[in-house]
């Protein structure tokens, strides 16, 4: 057997290691475009369900997500809508799949960290939220997800506990979400307390360092990083890696100025809807939709299509910044900066080159003398 030849097995034995250590979930299904696009090194941005059964209504919503893959699709990235579907993560959806989240023929379930085991072992049908949507991004590689507004603490959480599962999620998974802010029905002061509690960078981007309030530009709140590019996103999130930090970043992208006309009056239907929610005793994962359908009653449809108007906007900042992370070499970088240590394998033989070993057992004999 050459020496060349027994080099090039290793070299392949080691291929072959280095792969089986980054095998992903069998729980997984990920669609032939997305795995390709991961394969290559090439940009993708994860989308949640959660807003196709429980953010609008039909055919709205449905409408709404393919136009969002649409956008990012024409922005240079692929689009990876994730779901529970049948026993498995589904990243990336086909049309069929987004009618059967959206369509309200099925009974879906609001799927974060928390449900997913129970929802895939049941094998039910289940819309990933923020916090689901980052897990499951972050076990395929996923470094960039786009969403609609991240949730939050709850107003009266000093009495309720009611905090989102998306802010701890932020805070252990290292996917950058790209929002327009938390949702205006939180208490958003707690909500940058919690965040910086949790070790999670807050940046806007854009002109202004105020953090969005969702349906409004502007919040009184400053946020604690503005950055103005893609770019320089981009090398945030380049930079994180490297540093081996597993959290999240926030990258809050305010509601385009022409769909901010609204947010007075929109901002007064919450309110009301929030009054309306505590006298029925609405909380937990029941509570946001209802006050979403309530507000879009409430204002006429004005505030659905603010809502659409800023999703497609945060799709379209997600897919730049994950063009310009894929142009750094860092595609999935952020995502898998811990990659798992390769594990020892026995079903290879063993060459040893060169080598001796000669074991010396050694007695200190203490009557002799010195």
């Amino acid at each position: 057997m050459s020496a060349a030849w027994t080099l090039r097995r290793a070299g392949m034995s080691q291929r072959r290691l280095l792969s089986s250590a980054h095998k992903q979930s069998p729980l997984l299904n990920i669609a032939p475009r997305v795995r390709e696009a991961l394969r290559n090194g090439e940009p993708v941005v994860a989308l949640e369900s959660t807003i196709i059964s429980h953010g609008m209504p039909y055919p709205q919503n449905v409408e709404t997500a393919r136009e969002v893959e649409q956008i990012v699709t024409a922005s240079g990235s692929t689009p990876a809508t994730i779901a529970l579907i049948d026993g498995r993560i589904h990243v990336g959806l086909s049309d069929g799949d987004l009618l059967r989240l959206g369509n309200g023929r099925e009974t879906v379930v609001k799927a974060s960290r928390r449900d997913m085991a129970a929802v895939l072992s049941q094998r039910l049908l289940g819309a990933t939220t923020v916090s689901g949507t980052m897990l499951a991004a972050h076990m395929t590689g996923i470094s960039v997800f786009a969403t609609g507004g991240i949730g939050g603490v709850h107003r009266g959480a000093e009495n309720t506990m009611d905090v989102s599962a998306d802010l701890t999620e932020l805070g252990r998974t290292p996917v950058a979400v790209v929002c327009a802010g938390a949702k205006s029905i939180l208490d958003l002061p707690k909500t940058l307390e919690y965040l910086e509690t949790q070790g999670v960078p807050v940046v806007t981007f854009g002109d202004s360092s105020e953090f969005p309030a969702f349906f409004s530009r502007y919040s009184g709140l400053q946020a604690p990083w503005k950055l103005q590019r893609a770019e320089q996103v981009a090398q945030l999130l380049k930079t994180s890696a490297e540093l081996g930090l597993q959290n999240g970043v926030v990258v809050a992208v305010p509601i385009p100025e022409e769909h901010a006309k609204a947010s007075v009056d929109i901002e007064q239907a919450i309110e009301a809807a929030l009054r309306e929610s505590e006298r029925l005793g609405v909380k937990g994962k029941e509570a946001t939709p209802f006050l979403l359908k309530r507000v879009v009653e409430r204002t006429g449809g004005a505030s659905l299509l603010a809502n659409i108007a800023l999703v497609k906007n945060n799709a379209r900042v997600a897919s730049q910044i994950a063009v310009s992370l894929a142009s750094m070499g860092g595609s999935r970088a952020f995502s898998t900066s811990a990659p798992p240590l390769p594990q020892t394998r026995t079903d290879q033989p063993l060459l040893v080159i060169g080598c001796a070993a000669m074991d010396i057992t050694s007695r200190v004999d203490l009557n002799q003398s010195a």
